[in-house]
């Protein structure tokens, strides 16, 4: 059974570099990439979050034209990825749209670039993964998703480590790293995660 993986791009509730919680701006360069990300490692849809009618109206028009409109004869592998975004005004309107798919209440999944006690490994999550329902990986925009939010979720995943003191992916670079992981074939790369994962339990 295709893994049932959900990605969401969370804009609000994120926080700025003061920790102030805020609504992050909705960026072209995010849908695109995520967009080809997702299509091309077979996820379900990717959501993009936000409370935003501005936003949301922007991202709709970028969508538009990439998938029905002027962009669509121009590249159509663009508008293929593009064609699974969902943009949605909260994470509950997501939630009860996946319900409704019919995989039950999806899980709720959250990444962070700092560390903290009972986060959910790679392996085990990829396990997770294939013994069905559904699940949904979220990303945060700005400085990254609101403590509430994280709190809330169902699971906390292990960040992304380069062996450095310097952790500061752009989203759209983790979100590849992550679901290459959890999405990728089962070679040496993976094998060798579940080494290091191993080591540190």
């Amino acid at each position: 059974m295709k893994p049932n993986l959900y990605l969401a791009l969370v804009h609000y509730p994120v926080v700025n570099k003061n920790g102030d919680v805020v609504a992050a701006a909705v960026t072209n360069l995010d849908l695109h990439d995520i967009a080809r990300l997702a299509r091309t490692y077979g996820v379900a849809a990717f959501y993009v979050i936000t409370p935003l009618d501005d936003q949301r109206n922007l991202a709709r028009r970028i969508l538009s034209h990439w998938v029905s409109g002027g962009g669509a004869g121009y590249n159509p592998s663009r508008g293929d990825a593009l064609s699974i975004v969902r943009v949605r005004k909260t994470c509950d309107e997501m939630i009860r749209e996946i319900a409704a798919a019919g995989r039950g209440t999806p899980r709720m999944v959250v990444t962070s670039a700092r560390r903290a006690p009972g986060c959910l490994s790679y392996g085990r999550f990829r396990g997770m993964l294939h013994q069905g329902g559904a699940y949904v990986l979220n990303f945060g925009t700005a400085w990254g998703l609101s403590q509430e939010f994280v709190q809330a979720a169902d699971y906390r995943l292990d960040p992304i480590t380069g062996g450095t003191d310097y952790n500061h992916l752009s989203v759209r670079s983790a979100a590849s790293i992550i679901v290459d992981r959890l999405l990728g074939g089962s070679g040496e790369n993976h094998q060798h995660t579940d080494r290091l994962e191993q080591r540190e339990l």
